[in-house]
């Protein structure tokens, strides 16, 4: 049993973690709906609600907010993709569940998270002097990308993957295809002419078709 000091300080982070989230959540609605450049630190307080003192307390900079919500979407990926890895079966059969997961990823259910992304892509790739803002993001990443060079290994091991192709190579290239194409899914919300958007599952069905024949071994089908 918790003493009083100990239930304190339970409640305290519980009470700072809601604090986080629900200004995270505000902030990625106004992103998406204003853009990243657009929206104000005191719309965010006004969205939440929240006084815009703590606002800062919690934010110091809008920019550590766009990080940390970018951070928090692709770390919640990062789990269900990890748990994908430790189930039974061979590499082919795993990357075969990431795509389908990853495609799941890009359906309309998950439209803001889509469009913080591209938002936060925006920001990112700009020049500027903030870089130290992004190494949360680019642990996760590294985190990615060591699963999933863990998984091509296996699949070396297990004669599922061919074993003359580069990780690196191979790994940069999907992830600057799709998301190109996440960020044609974005753009095409704020298009009438594309609101119907059914083709979009049947495209990436294709490219994971494309990926992962091109990953199995010659004559292997």
């Amino acid at each position: 049993m918790l003493d009083a000091k100990s239930r304190y300080e339970q409640e305290r982070q519980s009470i700072k973690s809601m604090r986080e989230e629900s200004i995270m959540e505000a902030a990625k609605k106004l992103f998406v709906r204003k853009g990243f450049d657009k929206t104000t630190m005191q719309e965010i307080a006004d969205e939440v609600p929240l006084g815009i003192a703590t606002i800062f307390r919690y934010f110091p900079k809008k920019e550590k907010l766009i990080v940390a919500i970018a951070s928090a979407i692709i770390a919640s990926q990062s789990e269900v993709f990890r748990s994908v890895s430790e189930i039974n079966g061979n590499c082919m059969e795993k990357l075969s569940y990431l795509f389908d997961l990853f495609i799941s990823f890009h359906q309309e259910e998950h439209r803001e998270n889509i469009q913080l992304i591209e938002a936060f892509d925006s920001w990112a790739y700009l020049p500027h002097e903030q870089a130290d803002l992004l190494e949360e993001y680019h642990a996760i990443f590294e985190s990615n990308k060591l699963l999933f060079q863990t998984l091509i290994e296996q699949g070396h091991e297990d004669g599922s993957i061919r074993n003359d192709i580069s990780v690196d190579d191979t790994l940069m290239t999907m992830i600057n295809v799709f998301g190109s194409f996440a960020k044609k899914v974005s753009m095409s919300y704020n298009l009438v002419i594309f609101k119907d958007n059914a083709g979009t599952f049947g495209q990436l069905q294709v490219l994971k078709t494309v990926f992962l024949d091109y990953l199995r071994p010659p004559g292997n089908t």
